[in-house]
């Protein structure tokens, strides 16, 4: 039986609860539906979101190797040769991220992962070797290749192991791991500097070199511990799989994956609420680029040392873990998406302002903390509401894609709207930040006004959403 067809036999109720379906199904005992799951958590978590701390952390570590003296080395101060650096990496990232979902399937989720971080921690070696400007944009450009497939895959395989309102605190963990580890990454990178002309070689090409050893050990790691698909794995017995496969058909019908047509992608690529949820990501990733981006030399500019400035990068980062994993958690139990994303982002409208406007060093490097917490809170809240509302994998698989290309937009954004000229305070790259966070709620309300109408219209039985009975979208 066809996944559509399976899907429209179901018994559905129509007293659920709002984004939710129920089945007059007999359920698992809870203990082992609860101990399959914590068992996904446990394989699959942990290990991505090491890996995709170790992606922010390769793609951003130029920032802290700027203040390292990599700047005077390559003489990134003339012009805006750091910014064109920075934004090079982002046009291969953005044009390659369909293509690299679509191969996902194809390629199976272990040999695809492991392509991606093998071939950027390769490009992230190299960028410890350039001599020049012109060097350091073409090992950026093959880091932006290897990495365009890597984020999209892994929100792509962990949506499909669980029900809809259990996404937000899986991307949150995964997601609040890379924040916790890159806020870090600063004092790493601080005592690789500390091996300047061992090898020949500065404090700055140190960090590209190890760092860059590191994430190919991983990538190799990666081939025996990541997880596949659900109905692809090799790590849960039969009868544990099959209580994964029917929970998520239960709650979204779309357990195992339809064929992936040109009809499709280009039916999948009309929908304009793509669009929406593609801009509030790029919304929510442009700051989180610029804070990874400019911290340490906002910081440098506020009066502190190096040392200090690359200590400082540290806490909001943890205050931001912290953050994000409570709103994670309080949209998962309230199983509402737009209000808590749009509270988000009045904080990170509020973080900015201080940090812009504020007349003591302290008080605007606070604004950095509500700043960070806002912004990283954002980037899981916008994939969880997107994910929500989605049913088929084809679907899933053109919609992480493209939304996460537009993150790549905001790298873009992000490198050429906070310019040299306007240091140390970047007003205009503030105002561009806090416009996007403008945008988020703008669009967060045009999304809850036109899903409300469609579930209305579903439960007075006028259309079923998503082409299946007893879908409702998520608020």
């Amino acid at each position: 039986m066809s996944s559509d067809s399976k899907r429209n036999s179901f018994n559905l109720q129509n007293d659920d609860v709002e984004g939710e379906k129920i089945l007059t199904e007999p359920i698992y005992p809870s203990g082992f539906v609860k101990g399959t799951i914590l068992k996904i958590d446990l394989r699959m978590l942990p290990l991505l979101g090491l890996l995709y701390a170790i992606a922010i952390i390769d793609r951003t570590n130029l920032g802290i190797a700027r203040t390292a003296g990599m700047e005077a080395d390559l003489k990134l101060n003339i012009g805006d040769r750091y910014s064109i650096a920075s934004m090079i990496y982002f046009i291969p990232y953005i044009l390659l991220q369909l293509p690299g979902n679509l191969a996902l399937r194809w390629l199976g989720a272990r040999t695809w992962l492991t392509v991606c971080v093998v071939g950027w921690g390769v490009a992230q070696v190299g960028m410890g070797f350039v001599k020049t400007w012109g060097q350091l944009c073409i090992a950026r450009v093959f880091l932006g290749v290897f990495e365009a497939g890597f984020f999209p895959a892994l929100v792509f395989i962990i949506t499909t192991w669980y029900k809809r309102h259990e996404v937000q605190t899986r991307l949150a963990i995964f997601y609040l791991i890379s924040i916790m580890l890159n806020g870090f990454s600063s004092l790493l990178a601080y005592a690789l500097t500390l091996l300047k002309g061992k090898g020949h070689l500065a404090g700055w090409q140190w960090i590209f070199v190890i760092e860059g050893l590191m994430t190919i050990i991983l990538g190799i790691l990666a081939f025996f511990f990541v997880p596949d698909f659900p109905d692809k794995n090799r790590f849960l017995t039969s009868e544990q799989t099959k209580v994964i496969l029917d929970r998520v058909e239960r709650d979204r019908g779309d357990s195992m994956p339809d064929e992936i047509t040109l009809g499709k992608i280009l039916t999948h690529l009309s929908d304009w609420t793509l669009w929406a949820y593609a801009l509030m990501f790029m919304c929510s990733t442009m700051p989180a680029y610029a804070i990874g981006f400019f911290i340490t030399t906002i910081l440098h500019a506020m009066g502190y040392s190096t040392t200090m400035a690359l200590i400082l990068t540290a806490p909001p980062y943890v205050f931001a873990t912290v953050s994000c994993f409570l709103f994670a958690i309080l949209s998962d139990k309230t199983k509402k998406r737009a209000l808590w994303l749009s509270v988000q982002a009045c904080i990170a409208t509020v973080g900015l302002l201080l940090t812009a406007y504020a007349k003591p060093s302290g008080v605007r490097y606070f604004g950095l903390f509500l700043t960070t917490a806002g912004t990283s809170g954002c980037v899981p809240s916008v994939l969880a509401y997107q994910a929500n509302n989605i049913v088929s994998h084809s679907k899933r698989a053109v919609w992480t894609a493209v939304t996460v290309a537009f993150g790549g937009i905001g790298g873009i954004f992000a490198t050429t709207v906070y310019r040299q000229k306007d240091f140390p305070r970047y007003l205009n790259g503030i105002w561009a930040t806090i416009g996007c966070q403008v945008l988020i709620v703008v669009l967060c309300t045009a999304l809850t006004l036109n899903y409300m109408a469609k579930n209305k219209r579903a439960r007075d039985g006028k259309g079923a959403n998503e082409g299946t009975p007893g879908f409702y979208y998520t608020i």
